[in-house]
């Protein structure tokens, strides 16, 4: 699909009229955490966004806000057609983070945009991009988020960037381009992680259970991040790492291991007989511009399996936190603002499971 169409663009401090060509869309859904993020502390839009279709602009848009480091700040929205350069100069968090799925997405959207616009620019970007991830990942052969310098599994920094550099290190699509001596040290880097991520999978009595979103590089231990982030196993997160584990081509005895166990747990975590509903409050107490209501749990036999965001470790006992630090039990004892602006349940493990059943006969056929 391509046309030609006039466009009105806001560039570095101007405006100016282009002839833009427009593509097939590639799928923009990774930038969706970083554009949430960026419409919590800019609410009111007054600007006009790019077209799935123009990639091209989208490509260009992304190229000018790399940092030198290779790398790119968090909580961007990339389709905004404003100044660029005003952005940079006045945007409070300029520093490269892998925080809310940012780098690899802006790495796999470019190299899909140097598919259909073969411009060295993009190509160059997402080496530099890659280059930036080789050169930030620990000894320990984790990255950090943003939060803490640890491991982190929060908001898929490890699994995304594992997941980019298996699809980098085999020439799959969209990286069939890259080179011999990047896909070797990609899968060096990729090797790391996952020997890291086995290692991190928490033991209770002797048994592995799943994943903390944060370990400690040197001792792989749980740990906290944020107040209300403290060290416990984390439902969602395992989840996630089972997602990338099983993707994984010929498992070897270790990862099958790690699957089934964390799998295991994951069965054992189901709360059952309870649900989230929200309710309506008066505007003038929503605490959150986005969240205009309140959370309440609803007793309700037929309700299908939840999870806890967090369970602690030793008991799996499921736990919430205020951002004082103090554990509760209870969703009724978070405060507000809390209450409604974190996920403290959710029902993503089911899909997890889901797959692993399939995932489980293929192995066992292999």
């Amino acid at each position: 699909m391509k046309k030609l169409i006039t466009l009105l663009v806001v560039g570095t401090g101007a405006c100016v009229a282009v002839q833009a060509q427009t593509y097939t869309p590639i799928d923009l859904r990774l930038f969706n955490d970083g554009i949430h993020h960026w419409y919590l502390e800019h609410p009111v839009r007054t600007y006009e966004t790019l077209k799935p279709e123009q990639i091209d602009l989208i490509g260009n848009h992304l190229v000018a806000y790399q940092n030198q480091d290779g790398g790119w700040p968090k909580n961007i929205d990339f389709l905004a057609i404003i100044d660029i350069d005003s952005v940079k100069r006045v945007y409070h968090r300029p520093t490269s983070t892998f925080d809310n799925r940012n780098i690899y997405a802006q790495a796999v959207y470019l190299s899909e945009v140097y598919k259909q616009v073969p411009d060295e620019k993009y190509k160059q970007s997402v080496i530099r991009a890659i280059e930036y991830i080789l050169r930030e990942q620990r000894p320990s052969g984790g990255w950090r988020g943003w939060d803490v310098d640890a491991i982190t599994y929060n908001d898929d920094v490890m699994t995304g960037l594992m997941e980019l550099l298996t699809t980098v290190e085999q020439g799959e699509s969209p990286f069939e381009w890259t080179d011999a001596d990047l896909r070797r040290r990609a899968r060096e880097a990729r090797d790391r992680a996952l020997d890291v991520t086995l290692r991190c999978q928490i033991v209770v009595d002797g048994a592995k259970t799943g994943w903390c979103q944060q370990h400690d590089h040197t001792t792989l231990e749980a740990i906290g991040a944020r107040s209300f982030e403290l060290a416990s196993l984390s439902p969602p997160e395992t989840a996630d790492i089972l997602d990338y584990l099983m993707t994984i081509k010929n498992p070897d005895r270790r990862v099958i291991e790690a699957v089934t166990a964390a799998a295991a747990w994951l069965e054992r975590s189901k709360i059952y007989g309870m649900r989230v509903e929200r309710v309506s409050i008066p505007p003038e107490e929503a605490t959150n511009h986005e969240y205009p209501y309140d959370l309440v749990v609803v007793e309700d036999p037929a309700a299908r399996p939840i999870w806890a965001r967090f369970c602690e470790i030793g008991t799996n006992r499921p736990f919430m936190c205020n951002r004082d630090g103090i554990k509760v039990y209870k969703l009724s004892d978070v405060v507000p603002e809390r209450r409604v602006g974190y996920s403290w349940y959710n029902y993503s493990p089911q899909k997890t499971l889901d797959r692993y059943a399939v995932w489980k006969q293929v192995v066992a056929a292999e």
